[in-house]
């Protein structure tokens, strides 16, 4: 398991220190990665979403500079070189642009976007628990991590949707990834002992109770990384997009099967396939969070496999490690379900299953598993926040 929200902040406090001339940072603030349980690719389709925050987050500490000079040092070692960025705050925003290195453009794209000005020039260390690459929103949690922190240096009017919209605009912006609202929007709104029920087209959340002591949540890490900014996900996109026009829907979350199949001849068959996909997952996630509601996580966890499957066949969005990782996990007695988490092609798969099943679980999956897992053993978290110095 990474280390605590503390042991984070002390990291980034040291670097801070000693980048700094010693002197001690005045904020430090964490926003969480998410897993989602359910509802993969129906986000941006205006469909339902089931995630929760992790332990795992990213931190921010840093001050107020007196004039409009803004220097960020980054302590994740898996993003390019180099880990500092020096920059002035122009009037015109040039300094904004995004560029090289591309981790920093998640954060330009914050300044650039946030809701309310004079920004002032800072200094600040950025540190992460979340694995980069992973499928659990490290960069969800970097934008909501900086939008915090500015918070406390320039405040906003505190609307919390408009603050997980900007975060996901600077993505569009600056990262060049056309990602849906789930992973900021959880980042920023959850609460300990809850999933959260997103309905991405209203953009309301409803708190699902998560706390049965006998339950646990338990991720598994392929270790293979995936790369959202690639082909395939602005793909899928457009195939969504398109078929909720030949549909003539405003989006796929407005479709029913039957309008499906009465428009097949219209649609080729991969189109059909993602399609397909969406509609039934939409439906599967509201039906998954009304049996978390009962305690009934044997029905919970069947949705999980189904899921699985569907992005896996449908979809096309798995691999052979996520797939490998699922069925292995499913052998296990206690666990009542797994699938894949986050955009797909690698990352993590999520696991529903009994507390006392935890220990032989991750045996049977590490003798069964052709790569080299990182397991995580979480429990829902709360969204991001401003931590005492």
């Amino acid at each position: 398991m990474a280390g605590s929200v503390n042991d984070v902040v002390e990291e980034a406090r040291r670097l801070f220190r000693s980048s700094f001339g010693g002197l001690d940072p005045e904020v430090a603030v964490c926003a969480p990665g998410r897993v989602n349980l359910i509802g993969e690719h129906t986000d941006y389709n205006q469909g339902f979403v089931l995630p929760m925050a992790l332990p795992l987050v990213t931190v921010m500490v840093g001050s107020k500079s007196s004039d409009q000079n803004v220097s960020i040092i980054t302590l994740t070692e898996a993003v390019e070189d180099p880990r500092r960025v020096d920059f002035v705050l122009s009037e015109d925003g040039a300094s904004l642009s995004p560029g090289q290195p591309s981790w920093a453009n998640y954060i330009k794209g914050v300044l650039h976007h946030y809701r309310a000005s004079p920004l002032p020039g800072f200094r600040a260390v950025v540190a992460s628990s979340v694995p980069l690459g992973g499928g659990l929103s490290s960069s969800a949690s970097l934008e909501v991590a900086v939008y915090t922190f500015l918070q406390q240096l320039c405040p906003d009017d505190g609307d919390m949707v408009a603050k997980a919209l900007v975060c996901q605009q600077a993505e569009h912006t600056h990262a060049g990834v056309p990602c849906g609202i789930m992973d900021q929007f959880v980042s920023v709104m959850a609460k300990k002992d809850h999933a959260l029920l997103i309905d991405c087209r209203t953009l309301e959340g409803t708190l699902v109770p998560l706390k049965d002591p006998k339950l646990v949540i338990l991720i598994t890490n392929s270790n293979v990384r995936h790369s959202l900014t690639g082909s395939e996900y602005p793909t899928r996109r457009r195939q969504c997009e398109e078929a909720a026009a030949i549909l003539g829907k405003g989006s796929l979350r407005e479709a029913t099967l039957q309008d499906l199949e009465g428009a097949k001849e219209q649609l080729d068959s991969v189109t059909l396939q993602r399609a397909h996909h969406v509609i039934e997952e939409i439906e599967r996630t509201a039906r998954a969070a009304e049996a978390l509601k009962r305690g009934a996580y044997r029905e919970f966890g069947k949705l999980m496999v189904e899921s699985h499957n569907s992005l896996r066949d449908q979809y096309e969005v798995s691999c052979k490690e996520l797939d490998e990782l699922v069925s292995a996990t499913l052998e296990v007695e206690g666990v009542y379900g797994s699938r894949m988490t986050g955009g797909g092609f690698g990352g993590c798969t999520v696991t529903l299953l009994e507390a006392e099943a935890v220990e032989k679980t991750m045996e049977h999956v590490k003798e069964r598993y052709s790569g080299t897992p990182t397991f995580y053993i979480t429990t829902p978290s709360d969204g991001a926040r401003v931590l005492e110095l």
